[in-house]
């Protein structure tokens, strides 16, 4: 039951993809001569800048909202059975063997049901958000090489990977936000509403998928 309750949990917050991404790799930098002249490098938070584009915002929200009648038939069949469990163990000393077994039988059905149908909620939702991920950084990366080149930059490092070589960068030298305004201008995508006055945004899931990253160029 707990873990059918995680993946429903899972699917009524999301997997908050500015956190979630954070774990993800970059696409990997094509190897090109460096040009002469003083080293020029920049940071980026390359998984944050995707999520927090307003097309990654926009279509994170449509895939949650896509998801959200799934999210409620779990809720409903997850409260069938712990209602039925409470039945039972209120009335299971004035029940014969046969009806208390049939029942228990019956809740035991319901609880595998209902992991089988969370997992595969799970799985499809994760397989859609690796997609929208992908699609999405793989345009965001061509903005970023872009944007390095015009500036003189001859390095970039995403400070965002869990094992990243950078102990120390000034916030000069951090272009994520630089990056996601450019990409907002390039896809004329607006910014997504702000949510209605006491609706607190969704929380980033504790289970993270495992999205692969964009084929580097």
């Amino acid at each position: 039951m707990k873990r059918s309750l995680a993946l429903i949990a899972t699917l009524a917050s999301g997997f908050a993809l500015s956190a979630a991404a954070q774990t993800l790799p970059a696409p990997a930098a094509p190897a090109a001569a460096a040009p002469a002249g003083p080293t020029k490098i920049a940071v980026i938070a390359f998984q944050v800048a995707v999520a927090q584009t307003n097309e990654g915002q926009r279509n994170f929200a449509d895939l949650q909202k896509k998801y959200d009648p799934k999210r409620q038939q779990l809720k409903t069949l997850n409260d069938e059975v712990e209602n039925l469990t409470k039945q039972l163990q209120a009335q299971g000393d004035k029940l014969n063997d046969a009806e208390r077994a049939s029942r228990a039988k019956s809740i035991d059905d319901k609880k595998k049901q209902l992991d089988r149908q969370a997992e595969d909620a799970q799985n499809d939702f994760q397989q859609e958000m690796q997609e929208l991920y992908n699609g999405l950084a793989s345009k965001v990366y061509d903005v970023l090489a872009s944007y390095a080149q015009a500036q003189g930059y001859t390095l970039v490092l995403d400070v965002a990977q869990q094992q990243n070589p950078v102990l120390y960068a000034s916030e000069s030298t951090n272009i994520t936000k630089q990056i996601i305004d450019a990409y907002n201008v390039k896809s004329g995508v607006p910014a997504p509403p702000p949510p209605p006055a006491g609706t607190a945004a969704p929380a980033p899931s504790a289970t993270k998928p495992v999205i692969k990253p964009p084929v580097a160029h």
